[in-house]
C-alpha cells in the first residue's frame, strides 16, 4: 500500500499528523504515551473535509488523550533476581536459574522461575518470557472459544497472539482473523474474557455503534466494569519511536 505522510492539521491545541493511504474510509487513532493523534486518509478526500471530521471528533480526541495520560505505566524491567512480574493477575517474584538445556519457565507458589543459558541477556531473557506468556494466552484461548463461538453464532478464522502496543486487540471482519495481546497473561483472566468475547462480536457488528454495544450488553452484561478494571491496570512500559 502506497502511503504519503508528513500533512498535518493544527486543531488550537491539537496537532494532528495526516497520512494518505489507499484506503476507501477516515480512521483516528490516538497513540500512547502521550496522546499523539494521528488520521489516515483516503487520497481523494480535501484537506476541508479532513479537518471538519476531526473538529467532529475533537471531544472524543481529548477524552482518549486524557484517560492514556492518567494510564499508570509499570516501571522499565530488567529482568533480574526479585523483580515483580504478573501472571493472571497474581505478582509472582522472579528468579533467574542458570542452566544448560533448553529454557523453560516455571510457577513456583509465588515465583516465577526463568530457567537459561549463563550466557543470556536481558533481551534474551525477556524473549522467553514474552514466549512463555503467548503460550499462556493461546492455552486460555481454546476452552474460551468453545464457550463463545457456539453462544455468538460465529467463528474465528484464526487468532494470532502477539506483542501489541496501543491495543488490547483486533479483529478483521473480512478475513475473520483476531489478534490478542500477549501482556493479557499478566492481567486477570476475566480481562482475556472480555477482549476476546469483545473482538468475536465484531464479526458480527465490526464498529463500536450502539448495536455493538447492546450485543455486549446481552452476552456479557458485566463487559464495563472488567474494561473499567483493565484500564486502571498499569500497562508494559515501551520504548516510543515515531
Amino acid at each position: 500500500m502506497n502511503v504519503e505522510v508528513g500533512e498535518v492539521i493544527d486543531l488550537g491545541d491539537i496537532h494532528v499528523d495526516l497520512v494518505r493511504k489507499d484506503i476507501k474510509h477516515v480512521h483516528l487513532s490516538v497513540y500512547p504515551p502521550d496522546g499523539r493523534v494521528r488520521i489516515s486518509a483516503p487520497r481523494h478526500m480535501t484537506p476541508d473535509i479532513i479537518r471538519v471530521y476531526a473538529i467532529t471528533r475533537l471531544d472524543w480526541i481529548r477524552r482518549q488523550q486524557r484517560k492514556l495520560l492518567s494510564q499508570e505505566r509499570e516501571t522499565a524491567r530488567e529482568y533480574l533476581n526479585r523483580e515483580s512480574h504478573y501472571v493472571w493477575g497474581t505478582r509472582y517474584l522472579l528468579r533467574i536459574v542458570e542452566a544448560d538445556g533448553p529454557s523453560t519457565v516455571r510457577l513456583k507458589h509465588s515465583t516465577l522461575e526463568l530457567v537459561l543459558r549463563p550466557d543470556c541477556d536481558a533481551n534474551k531473557r525477556r524473549e522467553v518470557l514474552d514466549a512463555w506468556y503467548r503460550e499462556q494466552i493461546r492455552e486460555a484461548v481454546s476452552p474460551l472459544l468453545e464457550k463463545w463461538e457456539p453462544t455468538l453464532g460465529v467463528k474465528a478464522r484464526r487468532i494470532l497472539v502477539q506483542h501489541m502496543k496501543t491495543k488490547w486487540g483486533s479483529c478483521n471482519p473480512v478475513t475473520g482473523n483476531i489478534r490478542l495481546n500477549t501482556d493479557l497473561a499478566r492481567k486477570p483472566s476475566e480481562c482475556l474474557e472480555y477482549i476476546l468475547v469483545h473482538e468475536l462480536l465484531h464479526l458480527i457488528e465490526p464498529t463500536h455503534n450502539a448495536r455493538f454495544q447492546s450485543l455486549m450488553d446481552r452476552f456479557m452484561p458485566r463487559w464495563r466494569p472488567v474494561k473499567d478494571e483493565l484500564n486502571r491496570l498499569p500497562v508494559r512500559h515501551e520504548d516510543w519511536a515515531y
